[in-house]
């Protein structure tokens, strides 16, 4: 018996549908980040509603939520956003990168936080029957401060008690490999890993080493040019379908910001249906077989955020 907790409930795998894999839905970063970034900041429910409409307008099906607690998270708003609009929404225990995530983690055990994520996943977040259905553990730039690696150990040790996925943040795609060492020398199967933001750093020899290991690919950056070209995206993901990597690959964009959503207002974008009604047709036209496009969107995100009963 396998299975997909939402926020509404458990679903069958087979009836995910198209997933977006990490993105942002509604969030209230505490101070200062709030002020020093006000763009950061997802807090208007009727716009998350509005969005998460056309993307479902777009053939959308599934998103997987991953703000964290020291971000703000709401799983009753989450819950709302799902039951209003019929999407299914997955959302998130663990922590975000120590810039966010240090006060709420330091000078706790792995143990301590694993007991706290586990709660999250089997019982419900901060006292609702709201339940989580994957685990975020991350990194910073070019390193793994001391409370990220305290918060993979956590990870690792809520994913051998329940068997939910584990999700990362890598910051601009780096560390990527120390992530892999360090959780499955805890225990944690590559193939219940997703590394993210991948399609921040762009290297061949790189993404193909972190393929080859067995995890998940996340290239959840799709149409921020300011990052990186997607035709480089399509050339990478191109590459790894060509060296047998394509049951591996699953797409998003990370819109978390108030500037990438068209429902905050004129001119913002690209919004949650830029995947489904532009880039999809890119991946198509540059020779990427719709089946190979369907296992990005529908059966890798279902394989993966699948549950299997202890």
């Amino acid at each position: 018996m396998a299975w997909i907790r939402t926020v509404r409930g458990d679903v069958d795998p087979r009836d995910l549908g198209i997933t977006y894999m990490h993105e942002h839905l509604y969030f209230l970063p505490p101070e200062p980040f709030a002020t020093q970034d006000p763009d950061l900041r997802l807090d208007d429910p009727g716009a998350a509603i509005r969005e998460v409409t056309w993307f479902k307008k777009a053939g959308g099906s599934a998103i997987v939520e991953m703000t964290t607690p020291d971000l703000g998270r709401d799983p009753l708003v989450l819950r709302r956003i799902s039951e209003t609009t019929g999407v299914h929404i997955i959302a998130t225990t663990g922590y975000n990168k120590a810039k966010f995530s240090a006060p709420w983690v330091a000078d706790k055990s792995p143990e301590t936080l694993a007991e706290g994520m586990i709660r999250d996943l089997i019982r419900g977040i901060d006292n609702t029957d709201v339940r989580a259905g994957v685990i975020k553990a991350s990194s910073s730039l070019n390193e793994i401060t001391s409370t990220e690696a305290v918060v993979l150990t956590a990870a690792a040790l809520a994913h051998r008690a329940t068997g939910a996925p584990i999700s990362t943040h890598t910051e601009a795609g780096t560390m990527a490999l120390e992530q892999i060492q360090h959780l499955t020398a805890e225990g944690v199967p590559p193939h219940r890993i997703l590394i993210g933001h991948l399609d921040r750093k762009l290297e061949s020899d790189y993404l193909l080493a972190i393929a080859r290991t067995g995890v998940y690919l996340g290239f959840d950056q799709i149409g921020k040019e300011k990052y990186a070209s997607d035709n480089l995206r399509i050339d990478m993901i191109k590459l790894l379908i060509a060296n047998g990597h394509a049951d591996q690959i699953m797409l998003s964009a990370d819109l978390a910001r108030k500037s990438y959503w068209p429902s905050f207002g004129f001119g913002k974008g690209p919004g949650l249906t830029f995947i489904l009604w532009r880039f999809v047709s890119r991946l198509i036209e540059e020779g990427i077989d719709k089946t190979i496009v369907q296992r990005f969107l529908v059966e890798n995100p279902a394989r993966f955020l699948a549950w299997v009963e202890k």
